[in-house]
C-alpha cells in the first residue's frame, strides 16, 4: 500500500486484515480468526495489514507514529522495538527502517553491500570489505589495550565473537556535542624564530598571487611551524579581540607566505606581505602578527624617505650627495663630534620644506653647496616676517652639518640674524559649523568637539588618552585633572556606549578609536581626528582658550592653570585682551 491504510468498519481501531477486506482478523464474520504470518519476514506476531507486520509495514506503529490501540478497552500497546538489522543493536524502531543512527550513516557512507569478510553477514561493506560492527569491535579493543585501530587487525579483533549493544547509547540525547579532548601534542611555540641562515636567489621576480587563487598556493614545508602559527595567531586574536574573519584570513594569509618562502624558517619580509591587499587578504593585522612574533623583516622604505628622494630628484649630483647626508644626520642623529640629536620627521620635513625653493634656484648656476656665501643667502632669504624666520632655520640646519663634516669650506648662515615674527591672534572659528559638531548624530564626532570646545584638551592628549583616563566625572591628563563639565559628561558617556556595543572585544586601551586600530592597541592618528570633526581641532582649541582670555581680562595665571599653557603661550592670547586698566584711564581721560 502506498497510503495510510483504512481503518477496520467494526472496531475503527485497527487497520483491515488485507486492502480488499474491510475487516481486521479481530472483527471477521465468525471470527476472530488467527492472522497469517508475514509475507515479507515470516514473522506470527505483530500482525498489521496487506500480509505485512507491523515491524515490514511502512506506516506500522513506530517511534513518531501514532500508537496503535487494541480493541475491548483500547488500551496502549508499546511501541514495537527490535534490533538493528546490520549491527543486531536493541532499541530500533520502524521510523529509522530498523536501522540505528550509526548504521544509517554507515549506509549513507557506503553504498556497497556484500558477504563481510570478517563475520559473514550481508551487509553494507566499506572499502576493505568489513562491516560496522567488526570495525566497532575492533576499535573498543584498540581503546582498552590503548593502541591503534590500524595496529590490530579485524581478525584478531573479532575471534572471540562481537559485543551486541544498546541502540543509541554512543551520544546522550540534549547533551550536544561533547567537548574535544586535544589529543595531539601541542604545537611547539619555540619553532617561531627566525632561522640564521638565508637562501639567496638569483631573480627576484614578482609574485602572481591571482594565479595562486586560482591554481592552489604551495603548501608550507614545514607542518610543525605552520601548526604553531596557527596556535599564535590564535592566541593573539583571542587576546586582541579579532573577529572570526579576520583571525581566519590572517592565518591564511601566513600560511600562503609560509608556501612561498625561499628560506623555510626565515623572517618573513614586509615587502613580501603588502601584496596580499591585491586578493583581498589583511595586510595590518599579518604585520602585527609577525611584529609581536619577532618574525618580521621591515625592508620597507619610511615615507618621509620616499618623499626626501623625490623632493632632490633633478638637482646635481653633488647636491644630492649634500643633502643626503644632512638627511641622514638630522633624522638619525650623530654619537661621533660634533654630535647631533636626531629630529622628528615633521621637522626634517619642514625644515627642507622652506629650504628646497632657494636650493633650486642655486642649483641653476651652482654645481654644489660649497660655492654658496653670505651674500647669495642674505639674497635669497624672502624680505621679512616668518616666512624669512622659518627659511633661514632651515638653511641654517643644514649648513650647520655639512660644516661639521666638511662638506662646506664655510657656514654662510653664520651671524644672520632675524627678528622673531609676531605670532598672530588666533581667528574665530565658524560657530554654526562648531554647534553642528556638538549635536552631531555620530558619538565620536560629538565626544571630540565637547572635549576641544569646552576644555580645549591638546590633540596629541587627544589621541593619548585612555579609558581609565575618564572617571568619576573627571578627565585625568598627564599635568593636572580636568572636571567635566555636564555636556561633555553627556557627550562622553554615548561615544562610550557606543563604542562598547561596536568593539565589545577590543583590546585597545585608547578612548577614541576606529575600525582600523581596533584590533590593534595603537592610538589614532591627528588626520583621522580632522577627518572626523569635519573641522581643524587646533582651531576649536585655540578659539576656546582665546573666548576665556577675554572673559577673564587677560588673566594669564588662569589660562595657565586652565589649560596647561606655558607663560609665553599664554601672552598669545591675552595680546589682544585690553588690559582694565587701559580701558579705565581712556573712559577717564573721554570724560
Amino acid at each position: 500500500m502506498t497510503g495510510r491504510p483504512r481503518r477496520c468498519r467494526v472496531c475503527g481501531v485497527r487497520p483491515p486484515a488485507m486492502r480488499e477486506v474491510p475487516y481486521c482478523f479481530q472483527c471477521w464474520p465468525g471470527g476472530p480468526i488467527a492472522p497469517p504470518p508475514c509475507r515479507k519476514c515470516g514473522s506470527t506476531n505483530d500482525y498489521y495489514t496487506s500480509g505485512l507486520c507491523a515491524r515490514c509495514h511502512s506506516h506500522a506503529p513506530g517511534e513518531k507514529s501514532p500508537l496503535w490501540q487494541s480493541p475491548g478497552t483500547l488500551a496502549r500497546q508499546t511501541v514495537v522495538v527490535d534490533s538493528c538489522l546490520d549491527c543486531h543493536a536493541w532499541g530500533v524502531t520502524r521510523t529509522y527502517g530498523w536501522l540505528c543512527v550509526g548504521c544509517r550513516s554507515w549506509r549513507e557512507k557506503y553504498r556497497h553491500k556484500g558477504v563481510c569478510d570478517t563475520c559473514g553477514n550481508e551487509v553494507a561493506l566499506n572499502e576493505g570489505g568489513s562491516c560496522r560492527l567488526c570495525c566497532k569491535t575492533r576499535s573498543l579493543l584498540a581503546q582498552d589495550r590503548d593502541q591503534r585501530p590500524s595496529s590490530i587487525s579485524l581478525a584478531e579483533a573479532n575471534v572471540f565473537g562481537q559485543q551486541l549493544f544498546f541502540a543509541g547509547m554512543w551520544h546522550r540525547e540534549g547533551q550536544g556535542q561533547r567537548p574535544y579532548v586535544k589529543k595531539t601534542i601541542p604545537p611547539n611555540l619555540s619553532l617561531l624564530h627566525p632561522v640564521p641562515y638565508e637562501q639567496l636567489v638569483l631573480l627576484e621576480l614578482p609574485r602572481d598571487l591571482k594565479a595562486g587563487l586560482r591554481k592552489g598556493f604551495p603548501p608550507p614545508p614545514d607542518p610543525a611551524r605552520e601548526a604553531a602559527w596557527h596556535q599564535f595567531v590564535r592566541e593573539h586574536a583571542a587576546a586582541h579581540g579579532w573577529s572570526r574573519t579576520v583571525t581566519e584570513r590572517a592565518q591564511r594569509a601566513i600560511r600562503m607566505l609560509l608556501g612561498m618562502q625561499d628560506t623555510p624558517g626565515a623572517a618573513i619580509r614586509a615587502s613580501d606581505v603588502l601584496p596580499l591587499s591585491r586578493i583581498r587578504h589583511p595586510v595590518r593585522p599579518v604585520l602585527d602578527v609577525l611584529t609581536v612574533a619577532g618574525m618580521l623583516a621591515d625592508d620597507r622604505v619610511p615615507p618621509t624617505e620616499r618623499w626626501f628622494q623625490l623632493q632632490i630628484t633633478g638637482l646635481p649630483e653633488d647636491i644630492r650627495h649634500e643633502l643626503e647626508v644632512w638627511f641622514d644626520i638630522a633624522r638619525n642623529g650623530s654619537t661621533t663630534p660634533p654630535r647631533f640629536r636626531p629630529r622628528s620627521d615633521n621637522t626634517v620635513r619642514s625644515q627642507l620644506g622652506y629650504a628646497l625653493p632657494i636650493i633650486r634656484a642655486w642649483a641653476r648656476t651652482h654645481p654644489s653647496l660649497r660655492e654658496i656665501g653670505r651674500d647669495d643667502v642674505l639674497a635669497a632669504l624672502p624680505p621679512s616676517g616668518s616666512p624669512r624666520s622659518s627659511t633661514l632655520q632651515g638653511l641654517r640646519s643644514i649648513f650647520r652639518i655639512l660644516k661639521a663634516r666638511k662638506l662646506t669650506f664655510i657656514n654662510p648662515t653664520t651671524r644672520i640674524s632675524v627678528p622673531t615674527p609676531d605670532k598672530h591672534v588666533p581667528a574665530p572659528i565658524d560657530l554654526t559649523e562648531l554647534r553642528g559638531a556638538l549635536n552631531s548624530d555620530d558619538p565620536t564626532r560629538a565626544a571630540l568637539a565637547a572635549l576641544l570646545a569646552f576644555h580645549a584638551i591638546r590633540i596629541w592628549q587627544l589621541l593619548q588618552l585612555q579609558l581609565a583616563d575618564v572617571r568619576d566625572g573627571r578627565l585625568y591628563l598627564p599635568d593636572r585633572i580636568v572636571p567635566l563639565a555636564e555636556p561633555v559628561r553627556a557627550r562622553v558617556s554615548a561615544y562610550l556606549d557606543y563604542r562598547q556595543r561596536t568593539w565589545p572585544d577590543t583590546a585597545n586601551p585608547h578612548l577614541f578609536i576606529h575600525y582600523r586600530n581596533a584590533n590593534t592597541t595603537t592610538p589614532a592618528t591627528p588626520w583621522w581626528i580632522r577627518k572626523r570633526l569635519g573641522m581643524i581641532a587646533q582651531a576649536i582649541r585655540q578659539d576656546r582658550i582665546l573666548d576665556e582670555a577675554h572673559a577673564t581680562g587677560g588673566d594669564v595665571r588662569q589660562l595657565c592653570e586652565l589649560f596647561g599653557l606655558s607663560i609665553a603661550g599664554a601672552y598669545r592670547y591675552t595680546s589682544s585682551v585690553d588690559h582694565p586698566g587701559i580701558a579705565e584711564y581712556e573712559q577717564s581721560t573721554k570724560e
